[in-house]
This record gives structure tokens, C-alpha cells and sequence, in this order.
């Protein structure tokens, strides 16, 4: 089993592919524009998750199996793409303010029941800023944490299962990281009144659900297999993957993750127009097609550990122009390969 991450001396891909696209089809400009119809459709899904747990809270605890198939098949979906809501209003896409895409994603947490959307903005734009050093980048698991669970698949399986108290392990480490102040209050207060008032008014049942929901669709489901698309990797030469399979219609383009972080300024609904625009950029990449195999590959085959990603060194971030004929940042067209 590798013990570490693999070691690049280079600045990540997408500085110098972004450059490359706008310069080859600056009509991609058009694309970088805020979608406020965003907004309502976060209000819809607080709205639908909120209705759920008032029906389950009227048929009580006795239907907890029924909660668990919906929040698996339903629940799982809506409050993954509010994570994709929360994560385009962190790249101010949805409104014209700053204050106004805030407001939007600690909306868009409620039914997520933990106060998360204020913490992932701030080490969500330094994974942007800082792919892949350890100690700015929360994407990258803990070197301890990596140790632990190994390539054994029930540890993989349980990692994932607990994957958000994993990543509420990483921010510690980081550097130049203020996770706290005003806005990570308002967050906090909010969640909270969402909580208690699911409690009193629907029961025990209806925060069940809600619960559920949040426990899917972020850990041991087809659309918890995002955090292993994104970034795991074990071919040096490519350390970002985009999804290309059907469940982006539910999860708001979230699979085009090569796209969004060349160009983190177009929104969830332009993506796979950038990808139309400029194919000689992405047409040669890996890509995957399907989240539920990339959960059980990850899960089954040994050779896919948290180990599996790429980490920058000390020394890296080669200035750009030494990095033209580098493969780890830009390759010419050559075979589609499907993952």
C-alpha cells in the first residue's frame, strides 16, 4: 500500500488550461454570470425536505424504515444538490452581493441540520487556491487519517460512512484558516432554530428523516462517491476528474469538476456549455460515467487508498511558462478513456 501522496514539483492543471481556453474561446466569458434562479431553487428543496419530515413526523417512529428508504432515494439527492447551492454561493454565483450568496447557503443548510455552509466557504476557496498543499487544503485527508484506514474495504466503507466527522478533523491543521466570526454564528443560530423547531413541531421522526438525509448524501451513497471522483487519482499525470453520468441532472452539473475549477466564475448551469465551447481541452481527459461503480471500485480494489491524490511540493509551482510541455498540466487530444 502507498504510504504517502504523490509528489508534484508543478502548479496545479487548471491555472494554465484556464488561460489557454479563454484565450482560444474568449466567447467563454459570456458564461460567467450569477444564476439567481438558483436561490429558488434552494428555497424549494428547505421546502420539500421540511414537508418530508412533517409527513414523517405525522406517521411517527414506527415508519422508520420507510424514512430510511426515502431519505436514501429522495432525501440523499435534494440535500446533496443544496451542497452543490452552498458551493456556488461560496464562488458568489448566485447573487449580486457577497452577503446575499451567504444568506442563500445557510438557507440552503438548513435541512442539512449541522451548521457546515460558512466553514466550507472558507476552506472550500483555499482548496481553490491551494489544490493539493497539505497544509492550506482540507481536501486532503489527514496523514493519520489516511494511515487508519488503509486499504482494508470495510475501512474505506466505514470512512466514507463517517465522512463528514472525518473532514471536521482537517481545519485544525490548517494555516491562515478563521473558521469563526459573524457569519459562522448567524449559521450556527440558524441551524440550531431549524433543529429545535423540526423537534417541537414534527417530532423525533421528522428530525429522523432529516437526518437520514444528511447522512446519505454525503457518506455511503452513489452520490458520496463525488469525493473520490473529484480528486482521488492514481495516475500522476491527471489529479482532477469530471462525472459525466445522469445523475448531474439531480446534483446540479456538480460531476463537471474539471470545468468548474479551470473556471470557478461560470455557474452549475453553464458547465457543460464551457465543455461544448472548448472539447480539445477535455475530450483527451479521464473522466468517470458512473458514481455507484467508482463507489465500489474505491471501495473494493486496493490499489485506491486516501493516499491517492496528488500533493504539491514545497518546492512546486513551476512558473507556467516551464510548464507548457508538462503532461501533469495540459495534454493534446489524444484517446477519450472512460473510468
Amino acid at each position: 500500500m502507498r504510504a504517502a501522496f504523490l509528489q508534484s514539483d508543478l502548479e496545479h492543471p487548471h491555472v494554465f488550461r484556464a488561460r489557454a481556453i479563454v484565450k482560444a474561446h474568449p466567447e467563454v466569458r459570456r458564461l460567467m454570470v450569477r444564476n439567481p434562479w438558483t436561490a429558488l431553487i434552494a428555497l424549494a428543496i428547505v421546502v420539500l425536505q421540511t414537508v418530508l419530515a412533517w409527513w414523517f413526523g405525522k406517521l411517527g417512529l414506527s415508519y422508520w424504515w420507510l424514512s430510511l428508504l426515502v431519505a436514501y432515494a429522495v432525501g440523499a439527492f435534494a440535500d446533496h444538490a443544496n451542497y452543490v447551492i452552498i458551493h456556488d454561493a461560496t464562488h458568489n454565483l448566485i447573487l449580486r452581493r457577497k452577503t446575499w450568496n451567504i444568506l442563500v447557503a445557510i438557507l440552503a443548510d438548513l435541512p442539512n441540520l449541522t451548521a457546515g455552509a460558512m466553514g466550507f466557504r472558507v476552506y472550500h476557496l483555499k482548496h481553490h487556491s491551494h489544490q493539493g498543499d497539505y497544509e492550506h487544503d482540507a481536501d486532503l485527508a489527514n496523514l493519520w487519517e489516511a494511515r487508519l484506514v488503509g486499504n482494508k474495504w470495510y475501512r474505506k466503507a466505514l470512512w466514507l460512512m463517517f465522512f463528514p466527522i472525518f473532514q471536521l478533523t482537517r481545519p485544525p491543521r490548517l494555516k491562515a484558516i478563521t473558521m469563526r466570526d459573524r457569519w459562522f454564528v448567524l449559521n450556527l443560530v440558524c441551524a440550531a432554530t431549524y433543529d429545535i423547531a423540526v423537534i417541537y413541531f414534527f417530532g423525533w421522526a421528522g428530525f429522523l428523516y432529516l437526518a437520514l438525509s444528511s447522512f446519505f448524501s454525503i457518506g455511503l451513497h452513489p452520490v458520496g462517491a463525488r469525493w473520490i471522483q473529484e480528486h482521488y487519482t492514481n495516475d500522476p499525470n491527471q489529479e482532477t476528474y469530471s462525472y459525466y453520468g445522469p445523475i448531474n441532472r439531480l446534483c446540479l452539473n456538480m460531476g463537471y469538476h474539471n470545468e468548474h475549477h479551470d473556471l470557478p466564475s461560470i455557474p452549475w448551469n453553464n458547465l457543460p456549455r464551457l465543455k461544448a465551447i472548448a472539447p480539445e481541452f477535455y475530450d483527451n481527459l479521464n473522466f468517470h460515467s458512473s458514481w455507484t461503480r467508482l463507489l465500489l471500485q474505491f471501495i473494493f480494489e486496493k490499489r485506491y487508498t486516501l493516499f491517492s491524490r496528488i500533493e504539491r511540493t514545497k518546492a512546486g509551482a513551476q512558473p507556467l511558462s516551464e510548464c507548457r510541455s508538462k503532461p501533469a498540466l495540459y495534454r493534446e487530444p489524444e484517446v477519450v478513456t472512460i473510468s
